[in-house]
């Protein structure tokens, strides 16, 4: 779940971007890019309305203002038109969240979408087609972004998520608007992406887990210079490990990014921040919720064996230090959580990020896995930010410029 206090009376400070506060809607279509690229399962049912709910407020804000919200999104990744990846699936489950009937139309561009917005009354909601039915919507085509462009008067990109992907719909459609905005997901992941990086209180701890180094190296250099501890967890931290001289049996590592590690320990001790590791793994002979399991020291992960999640006193010291920290930012698992038998070590962060919010903490978490997590935990409450874009944030808080945000700056 979001949380919408933390972007009151709080300005963004890299761009002159407008948001939706700053227009009245009154008697106009706005034509809003949301995220609603949802999970289903195999009825075709939303199964995580996460995303669904972050817009809500936007939507209102039109609807209240005696407008009409034209609704944009992309689900899943089709091959040209395909039937369960249809958008007519969520239509249901929005017009639950919304407690406003959502209208749908079988089409995002052309005669057909035009009519039905034509047709839409003040206080009404259309949901338009998937997108990227139209391979011209990820090519950033200019025609196609024209043709979408006639399906509203104000433009709005709430689609943070998308944010870093210059898609016809989250960046090109722009220039055909003079009045466009950022909707209050986008204005909220900014401004505590900017809270994080900027003006974080002390001590501050990142929480880094996952697969890959490879997907955090950026990430983790911007923190060198801002954050207090580092803890390493998930997959990656056993290429630290090996690079230390550790033993690691068949866990994943990135050999080629063993010396790479090497440096950024050294940066990391030039610059006063301490790198937390793992102190001991749960290890398995399978990769499945059946395998035979045992705990084992840094290090010592006999052949044939893989580490999947992080061992109990590895749970203790990492919340140890979670708990004595002011500022939290959390992006990727402790270990392969979505199979029971690991999940133990990605539930202690949990519990230790929950625990430091309540006792004063900012605590923003990275989407992805990590908000995953927390939501099926029912902390989305507890903490102090959910962020609905995994890859979107992660390179925002790596300094790169988001196509999405510059395009409506």
């Amino acid at each position: 779940m979001l949380n919408l206090n933390y972007i009151c009376e709080q300005t963004i400070t890299k761009t002159t971007m407008k948001t939706i506060k700053d227009i009245n809607f009154k008697g106009k279509k706005a034509l809003i890019r949301v995220d609603f690229n949802v999970p289903l399962n195999k009825e075709f049912q939303v199964t995580d309305t996460t995303r669904i709910k972050a817009a809500k407020p936007t939507i209102l804000k039109v609807l209240e203002d005696g407008g009409a919200a034209v609704l944009m999104s992309h689900l899943g990744r089709p091959k040209g038109v395909e039937a369960k990846f249809s958008l007519e699936h969520i239509v249901e489950k929005v017009t639950q969240v919304l407690g406003v009937q959502a209208k749908f139309v079988d089409a995002c561009v052309g005669g057909k979408a035009e009519a039905a917005v034509a047709a839409l009354k003040p206080g009404e909601v259309l949901i338009l087609e998937n997108l990227r039915f139209h391979k011209e919507e990820t090519a950033g085509d200019l025609a196609f972004s024209e043709q979408l462009s006639k399906l509203g008067d104000v433009y709005v990109n709430d689609a943070f998520g998308t944010a870093h992907r210059a898609h016809a719909s989250t960046t090109v459609v722009a220039q055909f608007f003079q009045e466009k905005a950022a909707g209050y997901v986008m204005e909220a992941e900014l401004v505590n992406a900017d809270k994080v990086l900027k003006s974080a209180e002390k001590p501050f701890t990142s929480i880094m887990g996952g697969a890959k180094v490879s997907d955090k190296l950026l990430i983790i250099e911007k923190l060198l210079d801002v954050a207090d501890n580092i803890i390493i967890g998930g997959g990656m931290s056993y290429t630290f490990a090996k690079a230390e001289g550790g033993q690691i049996g068949n866990s994943l590592c990135e050999d080629d990014k063993l010396d790479y590690v090497k440096e950024l320990q050294a940066k990391a001790t030039a610059k006063g921040v301490n790198l937390i590791f793992p102190v001991d793994s749960l290890i398995a002979d399978d990769f499945s919720n059946d395998a035979n399991t045992q705990v084992v020291e840094k290090g010592c992960i006999p052949a044939d064996w893989e580490g999947l999640d992080i061992g109990p006193a590895s749970q203790k010291l990492f919340a140890d230090v979670i708990k004595n920290s002011k500022t939290v930012l959390w992006n990727g698992p402790m270990g392969v959580f979505e199979i029971p038998a690991f999940e133990k070590g990605t539930v202690a962060v949990a519990n230790a990020v929950k625990e430091a919010t309540q006792g004063g903490a900012f605590s923003l978490i990275g989407g992805g896995d990590s908000a995953a997590a927390i939501n099926n935990l029912g902390f989305g409450d507890d903490v102090s930010y959910v962020s609905t874009g995994g890859g979107a944030l992660l390179e925002y808080m790596e300094g790169k410029i988001l196509p999405g945000v510059q395009a409506i700056s």
